[in-house]
């Protein structure tokens, strides 16, 4: 058979006579995408996906079909070629009725595949579901104890009756695991010789460390305060996060590789330009430990007292003097914290100033109620106007009455003043939980108008070379654990790629998701969730224990088996949202139409079958037909309503689909699951 020698890209490349560009391009090892073809089968070109440009010839060509000849001078990703494969994908994606990931995942501001570690304890494996986990998260434990949860908001298992208790699975299996001296430990990657400084030891410096560290860097933490942690050992309460917990990952960390400095304060023990010095590159997560000022009258007084600060001093052991009337001023999971601590300090009356409803409350609903179980009382529509005092010390505080008026920015009807309504609460000490915002003391970045530092969103890098900058202390300010978390993983990608020579900017991936409602889900059983119950609030007031031991194993297992598993089973090798990640698509712009609605049946019975997800790609057809020589699958329909569709007649045939699946493992999509 003849050779023939031709270009693609610049590169010579070598094939035989009959064969085609495609072909020539594997043999080089230049992919060309494409989602119809197999070696297998016939040439097809459907997809059109593979289009190349040959120089001499006006017209795109389809490489999977395109007989290579000698002397031909290819190019593969010229404008003209991806915009079509854009359109392409385009056009494909926007009638594609596939959840890629589930929505709790998308949800998750660190992007833990939930469902993957749910299905898991489902399974009973605890060590599989940690090790999940710990691909986005390396606080697993911590974050079951305390995240506010934003993935069961969107799990739809709500629209049968409630969501999967996501946070509580996630304790549970995360406990297990620290409790098993055979746990999964991480593996590093070979040392790269380069150093990492990271400034701050909370949930964002922890995280951004562990990952950098796995990649192979030599990671420092230095920390201003005693011991590691940050918030979750200094902001949040015993107990809801016992600090024994955070002591256990803390070591986990240190055990991946990651060296830590406690007691070192930046501007006091040593200057940022020598702490700079002595790295390659500098990730800064300080966080936002300045407690907001309340803004009236009266809070130079004694006895008024920061959220942060006052957590941080029972935190430390110094409990600060609260008095027997406490007040809290905020609506947020920190007003929470500091007032059923106030409580547990010895606080007779013990109450939460919020100028909105509880409908507005950015605290958790199950923090509010926790509260009021332990006897907290909400004033609710009042606002601090000013802090009255005697001999210098707070003594009571004047409430101006408010009423709710438009929504604001953040969608929230905003609180207007009552004119000339005012109450008042006797009081002997006043915790101002109104926001944080961060110290940049001895950090010598650009700051936004926020006074916050600036750090650029696909990067995390500042103004300064190879300083990063994530967490509370960047940006938007002050968020949850597990954002702070998300931003550092994201950050170490794009730090480990700074460290090796070519800085690859964070970009989100394009996902498929359904639109779905209840009627969807309308025949599946109603199973109400596991619930855990907490200790009586007259009994839990009394001291810092946890609220509840958490899930046992029986229960973790069956709370997760309500799981629906709406992401897609083939998401991590499918080559249809490979090829969508590989450019920048739109499909919105296509969305005008109609979109082809389907579900899924098992006719092929050891494969399921979801049409929504099936592009036409006609290979499963193709490959039933000439490679496994059944024909067992057929195009039906025409135009728009085309479906692919099994056709058994014996159950000799079905005993064939059981023992050969070849259609599923061809798919290029998850269209076939094998069961």
């Amino acid at each position: 058979m003849k050779e023939l020698h031709l270009s693609i890209n610049g590169v010579n490349c070598v094939c035989m006579e009959g064969e085609t560009v495609l072909d020539a391009a594997k043999r080089a090892g230049i992919e060309i995408p494409t989602l119809c073809h197999d070696d297998r089968t016939a040439h097809y070109g459907a997809c059109g996906l593979c289009v190349v440009e040959a120089e001499g010839n006006g017209k795109l060509l389809r490489a999977c079909s395109t007989l290579a000849a000698e002397g031909m001078v290819v190019h593969t990703e010229t404008p003209r070629v991806i915009q079509a494969r854009k359109i392409a994908l385009e056009l494909l994606m926007s009638d594609h009725d596939g959840d890629c990931l589930g929505p709790c995942r998308l949800a998750c501001p660190a992007g833990t595949d939930c469902q993957g570690y749910v299905k898991q304890v489902a399974l009973g494996n605890t060590r599989e579901a940690v090790r999940i986990v710990k691909e986005r998260l390396p606080l697993p434990a911590c974050i079951g104890h305390v995240c506010p949860h934003p993935c069961e908001a969107k799990c739809r298992r709500g629209l049968v009756e409630e969501p999967v208790s996501i946070a509580a699975i996630k304790r549970y299996m995360s406990m297990a695991e620290l409790n098993d001296p055979d746990r999964w430990t991480p593996e590093r990657k070979a040392p790269t010789g380069k150093r990492v400084g990271v400034i701050g030891g909370g949930p964002g410096g922890l995280t951004a460390a562990y990952y950098l560290a796995l990649m192979g860097h030599e990671v420092t933490i230095t920390e201003q305060m005693p011991k590691m942690g940050g918030m979750l050992r200094y902001g949040i309460p015993e107990y809801r996060l016992p600090k024994a917990v955070v002591d256990a990952e803390i070591a986990e960390i240190a055990a991946a590789g990651v060296k830590m400095e406690n007691g070192v304060k930046l501007g006091r023990d040593i200057s940022f330009e020598d702490y700079r010095k002595q790295y390659d590159a500098v990730v800064i997560a300080v966080g936002a430990w300045k407690s907001m000022p309340l803004g009236c009258a009266g809070e130079e007084l004694n006895g008024v007292y920061g959220g942060i600060d006052f957590l941080r001093s029972v935190a430390e052991g110094r409990p600060l003097e609260i008095g027997k009337r406490v007040a809290v001023v905020g609506g947020g999971n920190t007003a929470m914290d500091a007032c059923r601590t106030a409580v547990r300090l010895g606080a007779e009356a013990v109450s939460v100033v919020y100028r909105r409803t509880r409908e507005e409350m950015p605290a958790n609903d199950e923090e509010i109620d926790e509260a009021i179980e332990e006897g907290v009382d909400f004033r609710f529509l009042t606002n601090p106007a000013e802090l009255l005092g005697g001999d210098g010390r707070v003594r009571r505080v004047k409430l101006q009455v408010m009423e709710l008026g438009e929504p604001d920015a953040s969608g929230r009807r905003s609180p207007v003043p009552v004119k000339d309504k005012f109450e008042y609460l006797d009081v002997d000490s006043v915790i101002v939980a109104v926001g944080q915002r961060v110290d940049p003391a001895g950090l010598p970045v650009a700051l936004n108008r926020r006074g916050i530092i600036a750090a650029d969103e696909g990067t995390c890098l500042t103004d300064l070379e190879g300083v990063f900058a994530v967490g509370d202390a960047t940006n938007k300010g002050a968020d949850i654990a597990i954002a702070a978390i998300g931003e550092a993983n994201r950050c170490a990608e794009v730090a480990d790629s700074y460290l090796r020579g070519a800085i690859v900017p964070h970009r989100a991936p394009f996902v498929s998701e359904r639109k779905v409602s209840a009627k969807d889900y309308e025949d599946r059983e109603r199973l109400p969730r596991v619930r855990v119950e907490n200790r009586p609030g007259e009994e839990r007031k009394h001291d810092f224990k946890p609220l509840n031991e958490g899930y046992t194993p029986e229960q973790a297992m069956r709370e997760a088996k309500r799981c629906l598993e709406c992401g897609c089973h083939d998401y991590g090798s499918c080559d249809l949202i490979r090829h969508a990640n590989r450019y920048p698509i739109d499909p919105a712009r296509f969305d005008g139409g109609d979109k082809r609605h389907h579900g899924s049946e098992r006719r092929l019975v050891v494969i399921e079958r979801d049409e929504g997800k099936c592009i036409l790609c006609n290979l499963c057809v193709r490959v039933c037909d000439e490679v496994a020589k059944e024909s067992l699958l057929g195009l039906v329909g025409r135009g728009f309503t085309t479906v692919i569709k099994p056709e058994f007649r014996d159950s000799e045939r079905i005993a064939v689909c059981r023992s050969c699946k070849l259609c599923a493992e061809a798919c290029p999509t998850g269209a076939l699951k094998i069961l």
